[in-house]
């Protein structure tokens, strides 16, 4: 009898202590896609994501990944929320054709558990300029030693290699899903994503803390996380290119506005774009050299609208906005060519804005110095006969109106006069000279 008892204390103390090293992860799946430009708003659903799966004790927190890249503390905010997740966080970089580029490197690498579908690749994008070459120089500012130095961190901490996640960095080297997974920066390569829950069930994924987790993925609840319409819409906005559009329409907006008072819909079009613009603006990273170029480079399309300088500085307006826009967004120290201005949008975009701005202003200087047509200034110069004698008194006819009149020197009936000036509701006049 004791020898029994014994044998059950020990299997007891046995299972006590496996349970200690190994736990049971069970519960629903939390997933969360991150689709876009890796910004505020995609980290603050990631963060909400993780939070609120930490609190639920969940099973595993999925996040589908497909981004070019994004901003640097953006991407420092999601990392460190996955690294000190209570739940495990699994990256699956999919549907094939995505791509995990820059800051979605760094995101992969920090997960517990890393997965790709076949057709995807992940690492660090090289930015293209409109002429094809490689910027060189910019690539290299980016390339920042602070940035390498992180992603040889997390690829540390998560037992993959620091060497090739540092030449991601430095050397810009992307991997295909089955090159990542032979170089060990990933832990598996899955056609779906139920494929990659089948194959998570039962495995046994090592915490940042040292801590062991089972995972128990078969047929476990899915709680899909998307965006608020308001997230949605301030996702959508910033993207540099809709932002700097924004922009420039509000701009211009107000410009009509100013330009022709009353008309109002220019004006609330553009107060709605530039409040927009600013939403985006404070979501990203924006250069201040930048945005003073493109609102000095307005300004001078304004002046070659108002004062005419053979096209001088209506160029030098085009030319502003189009750097303006081209140095807006800060550089990251992840390659990150997701935050550059097109060169198809900028170009046409500015060009069309210096047309419009020019010509709207010339038209309004031409109305500025074109006589008065109507009212009492309106009968300057005007041509009429004398209904009577006119001395310090007297009767005209002018515009199919009976005016008061009088002349320096004196004018006799039924001769032509011209109106020289108005003096309250009395005419000034002079006579015509007969041909």
């Amino acid at each position: 009898m004791m020898r029994l008892s014994r044998i059950l204390s020990i299997v007891c103390v046995g299972f006590m202590a496996s349970a200690g090293s190994s736990a049971q992860a069970s519960g629903s799946i939390y997933e969360v896609a991150l689709n876009d430009i890796i910004h505020r708003v995609t980290a603050e659903l990631v963060v909400q994501t993780i939070q609120e799966a930490d609190e639920n004790d969940a099973a595993l927190v999925l996040i589908r990944l497909q981004t070019p890249g994004g901003t640097y503390s953006s991407t420092r905010l999601i990392v460190e929320t996955i690294l000190n997740s209570k739940t495990p966080v699994v990256v699956y970089v999919s549907p094939s054709g995505a791509h995990a580029a820059s800051a979605g490197f760094l995101i992969l690498l920090s997960s517990d558990v890393a997965a790709m579908a076949p057709g995807t690749n992940t690492g660090a994008a090289t930015p293209i300029s409109g002429s094809g070459q490689d910027l060189q120089e910019t690539l290299e500012k980016k390339a920042t030693s602070d940035a390498a130095a992180y992603a040889r961190s997390l690829a540390e901490r998560r037992g993959r290699s620091p060497e090739l996640a540092e030449k991601a960095v430095t050397e810009t080297l992307s991997w295909t899903a089955s090159e990542a997974l032979e170089a060990g920066l990933i832990d598996y390569v899955a056609n779906t994503e139920a494929d990659l829950l089948e194959l998570l069930h039962g495995s046994v994924v090592k915490r940042v803390d040292g801590s062991e987790v089972t995972l128990s993925t078969s047929n476990a609840p899915v709680v899909v996380k998307e965006m608020t319409t308001k997230q949605r819409l301030l996702s959508y906005i910033a993207n540099p290119n809709i932002a700097v559009f924004l922009g420039l329409i509000g701009l211009a907006g107000l410009y009509l506005e100013f330009s022709n008072p009353g008309t109002l819909v220019p004006g609330i079009v553009g107060a709605i774009a530039l409040l927009l613009a600013a939403f985006a603006f404070e979501i990203l990273p924006v250069n201040i050299v930048g945005l003073l170029l493109l609102i000095v480079g307005f300004g001078m399309l304004i002046v070659e609208a108002l004062t005419p300088s053979f096209g001088a500085l209506g160029a030098g307006g085009i030319a502003g906005i189009v750097l303006g826009a081209l140095m807006l967004f800060e550089e990251q120290p992840i390659p990150t060519p997701a935050l550059q201005v097109s060169w198809s949008m900028i170009l046409p975009v500015a060009v069309v804005l210096a047309i419009v701005v020019i010509f709207i202003g010339r038209k309004v200087i031409e109305a500025q110095r074109r006589p008065p047509v109507t009212g009492s200034e309106g009968l300057v110069g005007q041509i009429g006969t004398a209904l009577t004698d006119i001395g310090e008194r007297g009767k005209v006819f002018i515009h199919g109106e009976y005016w008061d009149a009088r002349s320096i020197e004196p004018i006799s009936k039924d001769e032509r006069v011209r109106v020289s000036r108005v003096n309250g509701l009395k005419l000034i006049v002079e006579r015509v000279a007969e041909p």
